[in-house]
């Protein structure tokens, strides 16, 4: 076995490693594996290490942030006290304490008081059945000496980032796909990724911009013994859980019952041994984990960090307002940061350069972890996810409008179709200004068809025109878009509501929400928390989500605190966090609202090939 350090980098951790499973040439194989973690610098300022095994047929290297036993001894890659096992992670475990324990008095040792030791123990002791009890986010590939074996595994909810390549001689992984490409994997480009990316502002999984890349299923393992690749093997379905039965009890202990496990989550997400702070906007989801914040640790002054922005002064669309009327009714450190047009002009080569895959979205947790960053932060928690789970979109009230309205309709072959091209020859000024609207007897009845018309930035019959036809043709039949979306919804779903959950739990949230907090907070240092997506938390609210849904769903989380949100707060509409746009499109012209993000999608396209280049 050697171990090295290849040096301490600039900029929340990376993992990288590749195996060779059958017997040729090794040549440069540490080398790549250097490389792709050397990119990777920005997950991890506080140390770094690297690893070979097996004969040198296997690498592990690790860029570290440290949060949980910052001491040198808990550097990675790590391997457990016998040597049997290593390990090469990424993530947070948040009762990595309660594991420890229960494994020492069972005889195991620990030389660490990290959660990353844990991990290896846990799974000397139970194997593949390890993911089962680990509570939190994570990434990680665990080497067996003994018994010849990869396993990697992927947090339930996929928060955090594990892409892989296998060219049927050796097996490659990273937390980005840019660091793979820089390792020498083939950067050949897949179809099916981009016009998943032009569909839906985000490159849906397991697909990437790569044909050789693939990303690990959120929820998912994969185990390579004796010279062979298994497939990703399900463990974890948020869709499962949503199927859970509804329990019989009344509306307010449903309420009760839901805001505890809130409460919980919240707390195991605290678990840290450096300070942390909050993502903190003018919305119910921060507001409402701050004052819970608050309860939890009444001596603390929270840092709590907005991002506003110059052009939004003094309108709707202002946070800063909102943000500091929440922060001091808590008692908040509050630290506002506001961005120029200018400014997020001259920023944006860089956002761009640190996005891994192709995103219409991001932006803003770039600024805003850049400020946490610059306050002193390594932690920040994020109110990510309390729409998904409950129902603060308004899609929870349109896709099932659309597929009532549309479905009978939409089941006459041919009919959607013949209808977009009568509407779009008779209503040119529709086709304008919503062209979306035009296919809703094409796709809005059935389920997946009504998400992405809600949610979709291009529609199927647009990509000939926008990534050519060849390409496009090879990309949907690759994607197969529909089924992709449909596998959100599982089996045994039937309240509407909970219907939507699941598509945007497993659509939006995990393949945009969550994988832009991972790649912008990372490019800063800065790991974010998101108390509102944890699986446990999931499984604890499911038998009352139903309930609470049709009670007005996000209105749970405003009794949470103890002492009240302020009046204020609750009496604002919600509005989605806006960034401004002419610094965007580079124009001072803004398009039809409804455009936006189309427009801003082509940009991100023509940019994204460039990017990489430079990157590789």
């Amino acid at each position: 076995m050697e171990q090295s350090s290849f040096g301490v980098g600039v900029q929340v951790c990376g993992i990288t490693g590749q195996y060779q499973y059958t017997r040729t040439s090794r040549s440069g194989f540490a080398f790549q594996t250097a490389s792709a973690a050397e990119y990777m610098s920005a997950r991890g300022p506080d140390g770094d290490g690297l690893i070979t095994l097996d004969n040198g047929d296997l690498v592990f290297a690790h860029r570290r942030l440290s949060i949980i036993d910052p001491t040198k001894r808990a550097t990675q890659p790590m391997g457990e006290a016998t040597g049997r096992l290593h390990i090469t992670f990424n993530g947070e475990i948040y009762n990595h304490r309660d594991l420890r324990s229960d494994l020492a008095a069972r005889g195991y040792t620990f030389k660490t008081a990290s959660d990353t030791e844990v991990i290896l123990n846990l799974y000397l002791q139970r194997g593949a059945e390890a993911v089962h009890a680990l509570q939190g986010m994570f990434a990680f590939a665990i080497f067996d000496q003994q018994e010849k074996t990869l396993f990697v595994a992927r947090d339930p909810y996929g928060i955090k980032p594990f892409y892989y390549s296998d060219d049927g001689r050796s097996f490659s992984f990273a937390s980005q796909v840019k660091a793979l490409l820089t390792g020498g994997v083939d950067d050949t480009v897949d179809p099916a990724g981009i016009a998943g990316f032009a569909l839906l502002g985000h490159v849906p999984e397991p697909f990437t911009t790569h044909r050789a890349i693939k990303a690990l299923p959120a929820g998912h393992h994969l185990t390579i013994r004796n010279g062979v690749v298994g497939s990703p093997t399900r463990f974890a379905s948020p869709g499962a859980v949503l199927a859970t039965r509804a329990a019989n009890v009344p509306l307010r202990e449903a309420m009760r019952a839901t805001q505890d496990a809130v409460r919980a989550s919240l707390f195991r997400h605290l678990e840290a041994d450096v300070p942390i702070g909050l993502f903190l906007s003018a919305g119910l989801d921060s507001a409402a984990l701050l004052g819970a914040l608050q309860d939890l640790r009444p001596s603390d002054a929270l840092a709590a960090i907005t991002l506003t922005f110059e052009t939004f002064s003094g309108t709707a669309q202002d946070e800063e307002r909102g943000a500091r009327s929440v922060a001091e009714h808590y008692g908040a450190r509050h630290h506002v940061e506001q961005v120029g047009e200018a400014e997020l002009s001259t920023l944006l080569p860089a956002i761009l350069r640190d996005m891994d895959q192709p995103s219409v979205d991001g932006i803003n947790t770039w600024l805003v972890a850049r400020a946490a960053r610059q306050t002193g932060l390594k932690v920040a928690l994020s109110g990510i996810g309390g729409d998904e789970l409950f129902g603060g979109y308004s899609t929870f009230r349109t896709v099932p409008g659309l597929v009532r309205a549309a479905a009978r309709p939409a089941a006459f072959p041919g009919f959607g179709k013949a209808a977009r091209h009568i509407g779009s020859t008779l209503m040119p000024t529709l086709r304008k200004g919503n062209p979306k609207a035009l296919s809703l007897f094409e796709w809005g009845g059935t389920w997946p068809g009504a998400y992405l018309l809600r949610r979709g930035l291009f529609m199927p019959h647009e990509l000939p025109n926008l990534l050519g036809r060849d390409f496009a043709s090879a990309g949907l039949e690759r994607l197969q878009p529909m089924a992709l979306i449909g596998t959100s919804l599982g089996s045994g779903i039937r309240d509407p509501k909970l219907r939507v959950a699941a598509l945007e739990i497993d659509n939006y949230l995990k393949n945009q929400l969550l994988r832009d907090a991972d790649w912008a907070g990372m490019a800063h240092g800065v790991e974010i928390r998101t108390p509102l997506v944890d699986y446990r938390l999931l499984q604890d609210v499911a038998p009352f989500l139903s309930a609470v849904l049709q009670a007005g769903g996000k209105s749970v989380l405003a009794e949470i605190p103890r002492k009240p949100l302020p009046p204020s707060l609750l009496a604002r509409s919600k509005s989605g966090f806006s960034i401004p746009s002419a610094p965007l499109l580079g124009t001072a012209t803004l398009p039809n609202p409804r455009l936006t993000s189309r427009i801003w999608a082509r940009q991100v396209l023509g940019h994204f090939k460039q990017i990489e280049q430079l990157a590789a």
